[in-house]
């Protein structure tokens, strides 16, 4: 049994979190808030799960390196700042970032790397996204790990090929980059699908999250995994060993 804190404790997620360690047989040990500092209270749990915000990342970091614990980020919407924040801990603990805790979209990241690797350019990837009216950030980091695999797969960066802004007279579409689409509407809690689109043929990667339990219950089983790891950066897909 490990004892788990979670920062950004009263939100969905949050909540979600509580009963997915529970139901996992562990144990809540603390709740950090908005405006709660978690460094007074998480050097008593075995590991840190951080959904709160970007704007807290570097506090939570900070933190965790002082109690010496691992610490799981789910946290989305994370600038270039945050990620070099990220690189400076995992110095010093075991630090495990992803855009999606899913067990699901972790192999289906891995698939969308093999297939992006295997067919050429002339077989265009775009990434379609939906999420509830409520989510605040776009591209989701679902769809960004995604389109991150798809690149890795052609071993170029997402930064240099992806095309998210479509809108009036854009032009042909350029071979090799990796287009984004975002939907926003209702209550989806996430649909996310990878098109390799070639000559009079289309390969479609899918996945719908009907519940946000199953990024929580993800979070928890990667969070463990952590636990006892050597300092270093890790993902969700070191947890499947893929």
């Amino acid at each position: 049994m490990a004892k788990f804190a979670v920062i950004g404790h009263k939100g969905r997620m949050g909540q979600a979190l509580a009963t997915a360690i529970e139901e996992a047989g562990h144990e809540f040990c603390v709740g950090v808030d908005l405006g709660g500092d978690p460094a007074p209270v998480i050097g008593q749990c075995d590991v840190v799960v951080d959904f709160s915000s970007p704007d807290a990342l570097a506090g939570n970091l900070k933190a965790a390196r002082v109690a010496g614990i691992p610490i799981l980020i789910g946290t989305t919407g994370l600038e270039e700042t945050s990620f070099a924040a990220i690189e400076e801990s995992a110095k010093v603990i075991p630090v495990l970032q992803t855009g999606n805790t899913s067990l699901g979209v972790t192999l289906l990241s891995a698939l969308v790397r093999q297939a992006a690797e295997r067919l050429g350019d002339d077989w265009d990837i775009e990434v379609l996204e939906m999420h509830h009216r409520m989510k605040v950030d776009a591209p989701s980091g679902t769809a960004k790990l995604l389109g991150e695999a798809a690149a890795a797969g052609r071993r170029v960066n997402l930064a240099d090929t992806m095309d998210s802004g479509r809108h009036g007279q854009t032009g042909a579409r350029k071979v090799g980059d990796i287009g984004f689409a975002t939907l926003r509407g209702g209550t989806v809690a996430g649909d996310h699908s990878v098109i390799f689109a070639g000559a009079e043929e289309r390969l479609t990667f899918s996945h719908s999250a009907e519940n946000r339990m199953i990024f929580a219950r993800g979070a928890v089983r990667g969070a463990q995994w952590l636990i006892g790891k050597p300092q270093g950066r890790y993902t969700m897909e070191n947890v499947l060993d893929l």
